[in-house]
């Protein structure tokens, strides 16, 4: 049967016309299972005698997988171990190749054989194979500023075809110059698998600014998409070039702070130990960079240094300037003086810089400092003198207390709001504050006393004229003064406001009639004149003729 099968093939290529079409290509991921088609599923002619699958071999020569008879469900076989266990035919007469290799990648031809013709549908196989995640290795475990040193080897292996490597700094591809950057790349090849490697090393300058840089690599596959690393950091050497000393403090340095220096250097690893220069005194501190000076006082202020241990030359210098103040006020404590004296304040202070000065009297602000040429009794209260600088607050006070002998200023009266009494009122001056003493007896004593100023005020129902006295008295001696108080009954004041009113009545009813009588005669004069007559006239002219010409008595 086998012999009647290549006769037939033997005698059909000689007798038609053989049709080969264009290569194809078809890729299949490495591992997975490979679908060749045979004329895209288009291979079906009229009068189809068989198909056949055969291949390209490793020398170039023609190898053969299966043959698919027409009127056959079943295909034959007859590919080499390689391939027998791997291989079928799928209805649309496509080759199934599973288990993808490498090996596989090669032309695969679909022979197409009908009575009429022959046709050949060669396809070639790509098989590719994704690389494996990037990783870095052989790390640097420092670099060193301005020194070309490698920083690492990134490695990706299992790939096909063969992966590119690209590194990165901060994200941004780093360019190999052949100076600054250079990265060398390796590509190898597995003998098994012929699955490909790629290593691709970087060396790199580095900078101080590359302290915070972050490093990383990617691939890049046909499989897509790119792969790239976790980010990492290097820690970039370079020696001391130059050292700081910083005081630590919140404010201005004042008498009786605990002062912290801090030495720093700008060097990667940064130094360990310091010397400082406290007051020409050089101390070595081991294992810190600050050294505490405990309770400075004003003689602490100058000059400080820190240096390298192994370079006193490498140094830095910083000046503390210690704030104080220094407080006296003259007078001070209680002070007694008489009204009229003088007195003259004086302020000694030592300070550091120009401070702030503010003067109160009984807790209110005064514009200026006080200075008194004549007390008078409102001056007297508790002064206080504050100075303040950089942080520091002195104060000093006094009080001061101005006597005088007391004197009457004014002695007045007033009836009460009811009209009923009389209030009298004695204002004087004087300091302690005086006593009163009133010659009369009365109700409702009261008494002020500010800033040696007394107020006393006193009611009294005078039941005849008296004369009132206002004696005032201190440790230092007295004064008094008078004043007439005349008495009065309310009953006596509405008598007189009537007799007022009767008199003031008279007048004027009197008043009236006058002008009523003056009135009449001159109406009557006119009517003399126009010769008119009127009844009750010639009686009232003969009364005046015979008044007219009575003697005078």
């Amino acid at each position: 049967m086998h012999f009647a099968v290549c006769f037939l093939g033997a005698f059909l290529a000689s007798a038609m016309f053989t049709q080969v079409r264009g290569t194809k290509t078809v890729t299949s991921q490495y591992g997975e299972t490979i679908v060749v088609p045979c004329n895209d599923g288009d291979n079906k002619p009229p009068e189809l005698i068989f198909t056949k699958w055969k291949y390209t071999t490793d020398d170039g020569s023609s190898g053969d997988l299966l043959v698919k008879q027409a009127l056959k469900d079943d295909a034959k076989i007859s590919a080499p171990d390689s391939y027998k266990n791997r291989i079928s035919i799928t209805p649309e007469s496509s080759l199934l190749i599973t288990q993808a290799t490498l090996s596989d990648q090669r032309v695969f031809t679909c022979i197409v054989v009908s009575s009429a013709n022959l046709y050949e549908y060669p396809v070639r196989v790509e098989v590719r194979k994704k690389p494996s995640a990037p990783e870095i290795k052989n790390k640097a475990s420092q670099l060193e500023n301005g020194k070309l040193t490698p920083l690492g080897e990134c490695v990706t292996t299992d790939a096909n075809p063969p992966a590119e490597i690209v590194w990165l700094k901060n994200n941004q591809t780093l360019v190999n110059d052949e100076k600054t950057v250079i990265i060398s790349s390796d590509v190898s090849n597995d003998s098994v698998t012929g699955l490909f490697s790629t290593k691709a090393r970087l060396q790199y300058t580095a900078g101080k600014e590359d302290m915070t840089s972050k490093f990383a690599c990617l691939v890049r596959h046909v499989t897509g998409p790119d792969q790239v690393t976790m980010p990492v950091t290097f820690s970039i050497y370079y020696p001391t070039e130059k050292v700081s000393l910083q005081v630590l403090s919140t404010g201005p340095v004042k008498e009786g702070d605990n002062v912290t220096l801090k030495c720093q250097a700008d060097g990667n690893p940064p130094p360990t130990s310091f010397n400082f220069h406290i007051k020409g005194k050089k101390v070595a501190v081991a294992g810190s960079d600050v050294y505490t000076l405990s309770g400075v006082t004003r003689a602490d202020s100058g000059e400080y240094k820190c240096s390298l241990p192994d370079n006193d030359k490498m140094e830095a210098t910083k000046t503390i300037a210690v704030t104080y103040l220094d407080l006296s006020v003259s007078p001070s404590g209680k002070v007694l003086k008489k009204v009229g004296e003088s007195l003259e304040v004086k302020v000694d202070k030592n300070v550091s810089s120009e401070p702030t000065v503010i003067w109160t009297k009984d807790n209110s602000r005064l514009e200026k400092q006080p200075n008194f040429t004549a007390l008078t009794y409102s001056h007297a209260g508790f002064y206080v003198c504050e100075v303040s600088v950089g942080g520091i607050k002195r104060s000093a006070s006094f009080q001061l207390l101005v006597e005088g002998t007391p004197v009457i200023t004014r002695l007045t009266k007033k009836r009460s709001t009811d009209g009923k009494n009389k209030v009298l009122t004695c204002e004087a001056e004087g300091s302690p504050q005086p006593d009163v003493q009133w010659s009369v007896n009365g109700t409702n004593g009261k008494s002020t006393y500010i800033n040696g100023k007394a107020t006393y005020t006193l009611t009294v129902v005078p039941s005849t004229n008296l004369t009132v006295t206002c004696q005032v008295m201190n440790s230092l001696g007295s004064d008094s003064m008078a004043i007439s108080v005349s008495s009065y009954l309310p009953e006596d004041e509405d008598k007189a406001k009537l007799i007022v009113g009767v008199v003031v009545g008279l007048l004027v009813v009197a008043a009236l009639i006058g002008i009523t009588y003056w009135l009449y005669m001159k109406r009557r004069q006119g009517t003399w004149k126009t010769g008119e007559k009127e009844m009750g006239t010639s009686e009232e002219s003969k009364k005046l003729e015979e008044n007219s010409h009575r003697p005078d008595v």
